[in-house]
């Protein structure tokens, strides 16, 4: 029995809600993005599916592709530019339906690691007037029909709608991005005004320390050497502030260089500040939404800066490996450790309060292993996307 044209426009609109409902369960950008592609192709049964967001330079801030493999994508070369059928989008904000791509006037060819295509479906993504993107799709995946477009005007339509929430979707996200910004500018504002007064204070009273030795050199050379050792402890206490600074306040690289390398990153900066030795292994690890890796980055951020501020380590593992369809966070370190069981005291000196509410925040858990003079070991867990 055939289904007729409603049964079909039903299950397009079901698909189009379930497109909607998974694009409003991410709020970073990046992943928006890529559900958008991946709605959009899954939706309309394409072969090739692609989201540019472009620049104010010709080109495009961000580039999102979904069927083409990473290998391919590499020797695919450069980001396209904003010329012939995308600058028609991008510019006129007007749906691009082709039978065949190639024989359009507007087109200009493409690299030679480029996928072919033939029919092509494009349409703007836009918030009133100010066009946010542009969503691609090629080769839709049945037989093509003898001179005509393999896309429908029902297609279209269905992309159309898939785009209008995509707009919404992609201004919460931006919105949500631009708020953690500030968040983040007000909490280095924060760390800079402690580290201000904290070694303030280191030199302040270093200079006193030092004049105190100064004036004893010569009436009492025993009680001037011990001011000199006062010295030496206050210098060592100022280094150890600015070190911690170097590591709070530098800029995060997470989004540029993924979580493997900044964190490969931070512990070999660690490593060469500290006298302990700091190490990091990871493997088998896959992408993860950028708020479990946000998440997992601050986590081992604070266990790490227990390690070596409080526990007195002398060593410090850090590993990150695939677990399921997520992963696996562990910072184990050798120091004096601490009694689990005094929860209201290790919450307080050791932030692990605000870990777990990290860990939980993303759908993920927190645990802590430890004993007075066995060590202590932080693992987080989260779910993947």
């Amino acid at each position: 029995m055939t289904k007729g044209p409603g049964a079909e426009r039903g299950a397009g609109l079901s698909a189009v809600s379930s497109a909607i409902l998974a694009m409003s369960r991410h709020l970073e950008v990046r992943d928006v993005l890529k559900t958008i592609v991946a709605s959009a192709r899954e939706l309309l049964d394409a072969e090739y599916a692609a989201l540019g967001v472009p620049d104010d330079h010709g080109g495009f801030a961000q580039f999102v592709v979904d069927g083409v493999s990473e290998e391919q994508w590499k020797a695919i070369g450069p980001l396209p530019r904003q010329h012939g059928i995308l600058a028609a989008m991008l510019k006129e904000a007007t749906p691009q339906r082709l039978g065949d791509v190639r024989k359009d006037p507007r087109f200009e060819g493409w690299p030679s690691a480029h996928p072919d295509m033939s029919d092509f479906l494009g349409m703007p993504v836009a918030d009133g007037d100010e066009i946010l993107g542009a969503i691609f799709l090629a080769n839709k995946r049945c037989p093509l029909p003898t001179g005509g477009c393999n896309f429908t005007a029902e297609d279209e339509a269905l992309l159309g709608m898939l785009a209008q929430h995509a707009a919404i979707a992609l201004t919460n996200a931006r919105l949500y991005e631009r708020s953690r910004e500030l968040t983040i500018a007000g909490e280095r504002a924060r760390l800079a005004h402690e580290l201000h007064d904290a070694v303030s204070q280191k030199l302040f009273s270093l200079r006193l320390t030092a004049q105190a030795a100064t004036a004893l050199v010569d009436r009492d050379p025993a009680r001037a050497k011990d001011e000199l050792q006062q010295v030496t402890r206050l210098a060592a206490e100022a280094a150890d502030e600015l070190r911690a600074a170097v590591v709070e306040l530098r800029p995060a690289a997470l989004d540029e260089d993924g979580l493997i390398a900044t964190l490969r990153t931070q512990v070999q900066v660690l490593d060469r500040a500290h006298s302990a030795e700091v190490t990091f292994a990871s493997h088998g690890l896959r992408a993860l939404p950028a708020a479990q890796e946000e998440a997992l980055l601050r986590v081992a951020q604070e266990a790490l800066h227990n390690a070596l501020r409080h526990a007195d380590a002398q060593r410090v593992e850090v590993t990150l490996v695939r677990h399921r369809q997520g992963a696996v966070l562990r910072i184990a370190d050798d120091g004096r450790g601490f009694d689990p069981g005094a929860v209201r005291q290790a919450g307080r000196h050791l932030g692990l309060v605000s870990m777990r509410d990290r860990a939980s925040g993303v759908g993920g858990t927190l645990t802590v292993e430890s004993e007075p003079g066995k060590g202590t070991a932080v693992e987080m867990e989260v779910p993947g996307g």
